[in-house]
């Protein structure tokens, strides 16, 4: 009798123990991805939402800093560097914390961005940017704290945080012309080296057609620059397909220029790779 009742006392606790209780959670999280122009910004935090309460001046008090949301650190991600009133705000991940007052709000991009609420000592080396920002009166009131992307265009955004009857706006610019220059020029000026031997490694890997991977790799090779050397990996694919193509002479000779270049760039790895080819390909 006591064997069952322990048995079913150890059911239990392991019943209890890994049970998940699944309620709503009071603050929802919640992420927001937004492409301006050609910049990802994703925003991530949590809303908290009035319930008949005063929030700036009484629950979110004024000249206090505070969190900008409830629970971990609402943060802001970059992919790229943006500017805010003239200043550069390089791209990455950041803690958003504000300064509510009656008549102004700070805004802090803090580099941080692992605390739970504010920072319990707050380092002025991570504050990445601070602006101040006119509040604005809403006519109607927003139940649920709220961050937006608004204002869209192909250079620029707004940042908006609402929560009941106030709203604050940032405005910022994204490098999306010199991005799409940067797109213009590569592509137009052609594939580079890398992309033609990233092709000639494909063919051969996939049993594709070996004569275009040859072309594509002495492509790659005839693009070194005047005076280095050329990489000792890409005359490694070269008499990889030399000698799948069945031109084992070539293919050695190939193999000894790789040799001497993994040899001077000291790569062990393909010191052996081809010492073992040239040895198997000599072979007669």
């Amino acid at each position: 009798m006591r064997k069952i009742i322990f048995v079913l006392a150890t059911l239990i606790a392991n019943y209890v123990i890994h049970a998940q209780v699944k309620t709503p959670q009071p603050s929802p999280h919640s992420t927001l991805t937004q492409v301006v122009g050609l910049t990802d910004v994703t925003v991530d935090y949590s809303r908290p939402s009035a319930k008949g309460r005063v929030i700036f001046g009484d629950l979110v008090p004024f000249g206090k800093l505070w969190r900008t949301g409830a629970n971990a650190n609402t943060t802001v991600t970059f992919s790229e560097d943006v500017v805010i009133k003239g200043t550069t705000l390089k791209k990455g991940k950041y803690a958003l914390y504000t300064t509510p007052k009656a008549d102004m709000w700070e805004i802090i991009f803090y580099s941080e961005s692992d605390n739970w609420g504010t920072p319990e000592n707050w380092n002025v080396n991570n504050v990445a940017y601070t602006t101040n920002v006119d509040p604005i009166a809403l006519g109607n009131a927003v139940e649920s704290f709220t961050i937006s992307i608004n204002n869209l265009t192909n250079d620029s955004a707004t940042l908006d945080i609402s929560w009941e009857k106030t709203m604050v706006s940032l405005k910022f610019e994204v490098p999306t012309q010199k991005m799409a220059m940067a797109s213009i020029d590569k592509t137009l000026a052609g594939p580079t080296a890398g992309d033609y031997f990233s092709s000639a490694q494909y063919f051969y890997q996939s049993n594709g057609d070996l004569t275009k991977a040859l072309e594509y790799v002495n492509k790659a090779i005839a693009m070194t620059k005047p005076g280095d050397d050329i990489p000792f990996y890409q005359l490694r694919m070269k008499s990889l397909i030399q000698a799948k193509l069945g031109d084992k002479k070539s293919a050695i000779e190939t193999a000894k220029l790789s040799l001497a270049a993994s040899e001077k760039a000291k790569n062990n790895d393909y010191v052996k790779m081809n010492n073992d080819s040239i040895k198997e390909w000599s072979k007669k």
